[in-house]
């Protein structure tokens, strides 16, 4: 089998590597600014455990050893991603060569997933969405591994592979009915009178095990979070929203590519021998509309599958007489993915963004429902302003007299004050946080004798109900944030009326 790979090898190392270049330079040269979540993920590695509210632990363990290496900058965080993102798309020119592809299917999956926007975007910042992408990657390949080769030992290493990729994110469930699917109505149910399936669902089953068991003992805190999240932060989003985020995600012209991808599975000749593999798509499209609530984005890592197919079988329709065929479709969908890179990766300054973006006609919406700032996108919106409300936080704490410090803390809303307190307490005095949003409700400081809470927000009516005095000390202004970020007042609060723990219950936000 090495010998059919090694002629392309050059070539898939080569568009990696591209990648990993653009990453580098657009992180060096074009980013804004480190992203809520980052924040957020720094946070958590600083309190290393076996889950967290919002997802399982497995990248927060690399990011901590990572920034014990080599810091915990944006730059060096981001190397993570440009990393990681570069072995998916490798991955993805394996897997596309051994579905059959030649030099032209490898280039076309390759630049052409490269290129789509939900590629660009969830691999800028650091998040478990880039380990996402290789793990699926990498769990199709050892599936169409053992479609290929009937090599029952490879079970274990697919186990291997949907175990970790379980303790990254939950969303690798999908994968799983997937790969069940694609026994159940294949020929490789036959599979099913060995122990080999059942010993890679045991060994995926113990490596996802220490979220499960922190689930467990955590009245399965994880599992209310996804039910608030669905309700509410994504109540908005309705089936068709879902399935008309395909197109946008993915580079409209990209369908081109990807849409033949069915064909080259269930038609062909030689695609229809490894079906087994599209079904991880097909099951997770299935699972995510029937939710009802789902992003767009959650199934964007099952699409390098029929990336890759849909690349193959263009190669294949291309034929002396029609090489016309695979320029008329990679051409037109690469120029288009450069020219819409920007809305998805920081590629030029934020002015000649939203000239660019007016140029066009563009209004962006919010992945939320929430209103935009001067129609910055809500994912460039939130790499803004996290500075400016430490300096300004910092600024009311050390107004006030230095024995009153010792007993004061800053009370934020959600995740990305808090954690924007925390990471630039290095640089500017700062007070502890509380935070009843997510994993920073069981982040909570010990209760003791705090006299004075900062709060960043909010209207003075609703904090007496906790405090004896209120008063006005500021403003919060930053330019580019999202409005509900932005020109917030800070108060100084004395006095509790309720414990910090009795707070700590009432406020409760797992969302």
């Amino acid at each position: 089998m090495k010998t059919e790979i090694r002629p392309t090898l050059t070539l898939i190392i080569a568009l990696a590597l591209l990648n990993l270049i653009i990453h580098l330079i657009t992180t060096g040269f074009f980013a804004y600014g480190i992203f809520r979540d980052e924040l957020y993920y720094l946070a958590c590695a600083n309190r290393l455990d076996l889950g967290y509210v919002d997802h399982p632990p497995l990248s927060i363990y690399i990011l901590a050893i990572w920034k014990w290496l080599f810091g915990d900058s944006m730059f060096a965080i981001r190397l993570v991603p440009a990393i990681i993102s570069s072995l998916a798309l490798f991955m993805l020119g394996i897997f596309t060569s051994r579905l059959g592809g030649g030099r032209a299917a490898i280039i076309i999956s390759m630049l052409a997933y490269m290129l789509t926007p939900i590629f660009l975007g969830m691999n800028t910042i650091f998040s478990m969405n880039t380990f996402d992408f290789l793990f699926w990657i990498t769990s199709a390949y050892f599936l169409l591994r053992i479609v290929r080769e009937e090599n029952k030992k490879l079970w274990i290493w697919l186990g291997v592979v949907i175990g970790f990729g379980l303790l990254n994110k939950t969303s690798m469930l999908w994968l799983s009915s997937g790969v069940f699917l694609g026994i159940i109505f294949t020929p490789l149910r036959k599979d099913l009178k060995t122990k080999y399936p059942y010993i890679a669902a045991l060994i995926a089953l113990l490596i996802f095990s220490p979220f499960i068991i922190w689930n467990i003992t955590q009245d399965f805190t994880h599992l209310e979070f996804m039910r608030n999240a669905a309700s509410r932060k994504y109540g908005g989003l309705t089936p068709m929203s879902f399935i008309m985020d395909q197109f946008l995600i993915l580079n409209p012209l990209a369908i081109f590519i990807w849409l033949p991808g069915f064909y080259f599975f269930f038609f062909n000749k030689e695609g229809k021998k490894y079906k087994a593999v599209v079904f991880i798509w097909i099951a997770t499209f299935l699972i995510l509309l029937i939710n009802i609530h789902s992003k767009g984005e959650y199934i964007a890592a099952a699409y390098q599958i029929l990336f890759a197919g849909g690349a193959v079988i263009v190669e294949k329709w291309s034929t002396k007489r029609r090489n016309w065929i695979k320029l008329a479709i990679a051409i037109p969908a690469i120029l288009l993915g450069i020219i819409l890179s920007p809305f998805a990766r920081p590629t030029i300054s934020l002015e000649q963004f939203l000239t660019f973006q007016r140029a066009l006609g563009l209004e962006p919406p919010s992945n939320e429902g929430q209103s935009l700032n001067r129609g910055i996108p809500q994912f460039y919106a939130d790499m803004h302003g996290w500075e400016d409300l430490a300096k300004n936080v910092s600024k009311v704490y050390q107004s006030l007299p230095e024995e009153k410090r010792k007993t004061t803390l800053v009370y934020c809303s959600n995740y990305g004050k808090a954690s924007a307190i925390e990471y630039y307490s290095k640089k500017y005095p700062l007070p502890k946080v509380i935070c009843p949003h997510n994993s920073y409700w069981y982040w909570w400081p010990d209760a003791k004798n705090y006299t004075t809470i900062i709060i960043i927000g909010g209207e003075i009516k609703d904090h007496l109900q906790a405090l004896k005095e209120v008063e006005v000390v500021g403003v919060h202004h930053t330019e580019y944030a999202m409005p509900y970020e932005n020109n917030l007042t800070i108060f100084i609060g004395r006095g509790l009326k309720r414990s910090i723990e009795e707070i700590r219950r009432s406020d409760k936000i797992f969302i």
